[in-house]
């Protein structure tokens, strides 16, 4: 447990023998610009890093300057390039990327400056890439999958298709036969920790099967619980749930039932009608489905349930529990719309259009694989130019809203401050901060801004030398209650053009894990601001001992080693992850015209809005068609 993890990136070790045939050689010497004034601090390969990645460190800092101490004196400021953009965009993720699109297809010879404070582009759409063996192997850090594409906009598949995204090719790349081949299945752990003994039961408190299909030979729940190590009481009250059939809610109608179970929360559900009350039954549920964005008691019952939840054979809707789940399936496309990074592919295909010569190729199966020469972001003689490691504290009207044909934009960048300008702006940046960018913004626009608290999330990578125990123990993905990650999983099954999903037990591969912190018994906002400062002050270290921990005492029993075995670990923060949507639970209800995100998005003038914010969604399609929406408010 004490031995060093070999930290694996493109400039030490055996990987820099294998680079060169990743990356052009002058991407490993720096990602400086060749013609920028301002130096990009960074002179390393961006996924490429391990450690604490996301939210990094530098990347965060003068934001936190601007918003919380309210710093407005930056120093001296420079004109960085000497020129007036077409269009500037604040954030280069998959909303700002599409944002540049959308407006160089309306003016093909404009001028576009793309502005972020990573030291990536792509937002919390992230490449983590590893190396182990000479081999390649990609994970996501952020935004995962493309979710049901047939259902787009015309505008987001417009997108898609000019960046030449084949959504049936994800039939063929994903290997939907995985896990029934190896007969895998999900499982839940029980850390020493917290129950007294490491111990991995096959079963599912929650239904994977459209998330990510299983081996047929799976166990009934009824059969899982008693082999849980919880008290006799807790497996009592969780069995209950699980098989009741009798209604519980003989207070309200079967037209009543709908309504009333999605004004309550999950947790609600289960002290009040289902008499859950064991805190170990509870603890065990609180988090299942965490990777939503929170614990039960911030989900609407009635979601719970219809998303796989137990408790609706406990209600009247029971009676058509098959037929809710049988139309939700149809409308559930299966879940296989996943690049090997996940959809930072879909940011490398953006940033490839806008800026040709950046990497080669011309296809989603040769994005994977293609070497991005980060030194040609930012070129004078190019007409869209992307600068990373730039945190824009100011964006203003030239004149009033009404009449100003220019912006001004300020940003740090190095320590030193600068200023362009350009004909538009589009702020596709966390949309909460805009009040502190814009304070010229409306009163009524800046409340309703201030209002969109978004969920803190951390995505974690590890790297295994194999996955043999995962074998062993018959497990792809676990719940894991009690230890610092919620959710332990095998990588989704996916090769894509050059890159291989692992084909044994012996090969290396990625395990993804999560963790979204929240404190139960505050509201909503209050969850988040707390977690996102648990996630802030909490080390690397900490996380990486807990790593090492956790995999050891849910694979110790079949030779796991975390010292030998763990190769790399990548933490993904993102204090500010999923956007705020409005929880019935927590929210008054708003009229059209008074939801947060759309008082919050209004055109101020040369100034629009975009993100996945805007549109109260934190989904691809979101953040691009809010970016097409913002590019027709500057035209309009």
């Amino acid at each position: 447990m004490k031995r060093a993890i070999t930290r694996r990136d493109f400039l030490e070790g055996a990987s820099v023998a294998i680079a060169g045939s990743m990356v052009p050689g002058e991407l490993l010497a720096a990602t400086v610009s060749r013609t920028s004034k301002a130096p990009n601090p960074t002179n390393v390969y961006p996924p490429g890093q391990v450690g604490l990645r996301g939210s990094h460190q530098g990347s965060f800092e003068v934001a936190h300057q601007l918003a919380l101490e309210g710093r407005s004196d930056w120093g001296p400021v420079s004109d960085s390039d000497g020129i007036v953009y077409d269009l500037v965009v604040v954030g280069a993720g998959i909303s700002g990327l599409s944002a540049a699109h959308f407006y160089q297809k309306q003016h093909p010879d404009a001028t576009i400056l793309i502005l972020d404070n990573h030291d990536d582009f792509g937002g919390h759409a992230k490449r983590n890439e590893f190396v182990s063996g000479g081999q390649r192997i990609l994970g996501y850090g952020g935004s995962q999958s493309l979710e049901n594409p047939g259902r787009y906009s015309e505008v987001t598949k417009g997108l898609l298709k000019d960046i030449r995204v084949d959504v049936d090719r994800f039939r063929t790349a994903y290997d939907q036969d995985f896990n029934k081949r190896w007969d895998l299945g999900p499982g839940i752990y029980f850390d020493r920790g917290h129950y007294g003994v490491d111990r991995v039961v096959r079963g599912e408190l929650y239904s994977y099967e459209t998330y990510l299909p299983a081996a047929p030979t799976q166990v009934a729940i009824e059969d899982s619980i008693p082999q849980m190590p919880i008290s006799d009481e807790a497996k009592r009250q969780l069995i209950r749930l699980y098989t009741e059939s009798k209604d519980q809610l003989p207070d309200h109608s079967i037209l009543g039932e709908g309504p009333y179970l999605e004004s309550i929360s999950y947790r609600e559900f289960l002290i009040q009608h289902m008499g859950v009350t064991d805190p170990q039954a509870l603890e065990l549920l609180h988090n299942v489905l965490g990777d939503m964005g929170g614990g039960l008691d911030l989900m609407p019952a009635l979601w719970g349930m219809v998303i796989g939840l137990p408790g609706f054979g406990a209600t009247d809707m029971g009676l058509f529990e098959g037929v809710i789940k049988h139309f939700w399936k149809i409308l559930d496309e299966p879940y296989i719309a996943h690049f090997p990074d996940g959809n930072a592919s879909i940011a490398r295909l953006l940033v490839r259009r806008l800026i040709p010569g950046v990497a080669p190729g011309d296809t989603m199966e040769d994005i994977v694989g293609a070497a991005f020469d980060y030194s040609r972001l930012d070129r004078s003689d190019a007409a869209v130019r992307l600068r990373l490691s730039s945190t824009v504290v100011k964006v203003s009207n030239l004149g009033s809203a009404k009449t100003a044909s220019e912006v001004a934009v300020t940003y740090m960048r190095g320590g030193q401050a600068y200023r362009t300008r350009a004909r538009n702006c589009v702020l596709a940046c966390y949309n909460r901060i805009i009040p502190h960018l814009c304070p010229e913004l409306p009163a009524k626009q800046k409340n309703a801004l201030a209002l969109l608290v978004k969920t803190p999330l951390v995505y974690t990578n590890v790297l295994l030398r194999n996955w043999q125990p995962w074998k062993k123990l018959g497990i792809h993905t676990v719940h894991c209650p009690g230890t610092y990650h919620r959710l332990a999983m095998l990588d989704f099954p996916v090769s894509l053009g050059s890159v291989k999903f692992s084909a044994s037990p012996d090969e290396p591969i990625v395990v993804h894990m999560n963790r979204v912190p929240n404190k139960p018994g505050l509201t909503e906002r209050d969850q988040n601001r707390a977690g996102r400062g648990e996630m802030l002050t909490t080390s690397f270290e900490s996380i990486e001992r807990d790593i090492r921990t956790h995999l050891a005492g849910m694979l110790g029993s079949e030779g796991f080693d975390p010292a030998h075995d763990i190769e790399a670990i990548t933490v993904n923060r993102w204090p500010h992850g999923y956007s705020w949507w409005n929880n019935p639970l927590m929210e008054p209800h708003f009229k059209e015209d008074e939801i947060p995100f759309i008082v919050g998005r209004q055109r101020f003038g040369r100034i629009a809005i975009a993100n996945a914010d805007a549109g109260g969604q934190a989904y691809v399609d979101g953040a691009i068609d809010q970016a097409h929406r913002a590019v027709e408010d500057l035209e309009n």
